[in-house]
């Protein structure tokens, strides 16, 4: 298939770890929000259950955090995968979470609801995006990042590189989660 051949013609090729969100300056925080998830541990195998349309189920895991500041007034949750081959990693998926929340169960970032709302992620996809490496192209990380926000942002912002000028300074704390899914 194409598909394959084209994996394996790309398999030295990967985006740059360095423009990643996560080391975005308008996102720099403390690491104290702690993530976990009972799908899969830290740096494991995501489950195919997880993976995207025409892969899996594109069922979103199970999150939890804990110790997000006090002053904490929304959460952003962004999933990109760091590994594919262009310039830049891939959102999978953006959301703004209510502060209220701890955790988010199997499934409820497949919809959105009155406290979780979605921003356009690549190609101007909105809600959850499962997992999807290009196949024979190796292991692919992918990052589960929350940010805790010192404000509510709405969800009218077009494009996310707009969204990072809103957000510079207004991040009190950030956590990562990192799942690796490869296709053969």
């Amino acid at each position: 298939m194409l598909e394959h051949l084209l994996g394996r013609l790309l398999k030295n090729v990967h985006s740059s770890e360095a423009k990643s969100c996560w080391y975005a300056p308008e996102l720099a925080a403390p690491q104290t929000l702690q993530l976990s998830s009972t799908a899969f541990d830290d740096e494991g195998d995501i489950p195919l259950l997880h993976s995207g349309k025409g892969r899996g189920d594109n069922l979103s895991p199970a999150l939890a955090w804990s110790d997000p500041p006090e002053e904490t007034k929304q959460f952003l949750f962004i999933l990109e995968d760091v590994d594919v081959p262009m310039p830049r990693p891939i959102l999978h998926t953006v959301a703004l979470i209510s502060a209220s929340r701890l955790g988010l169960e199997q499934g409820e970032l497949s919809r959105e609801s009155a406290d979780i709302r979605f921003l356009p992620a690549a190609f101007g996809s909105r809600g959850y995006r499962g997992p999807r490496p290009l196949p024979q192209h190796g292991p692919h990380r992918y990052r589960f990042q929350l940010f805790a926000l010192d404000r509510e942002l709405g969800t009218d912002t077009p494009k996310f590189a707009k969204l990072l000028g809103k957000l510079d300074g207004r991040v009190l704390a950030r956590g990562l989660y990192t799942g690796v899914q490869e296709q053969r």
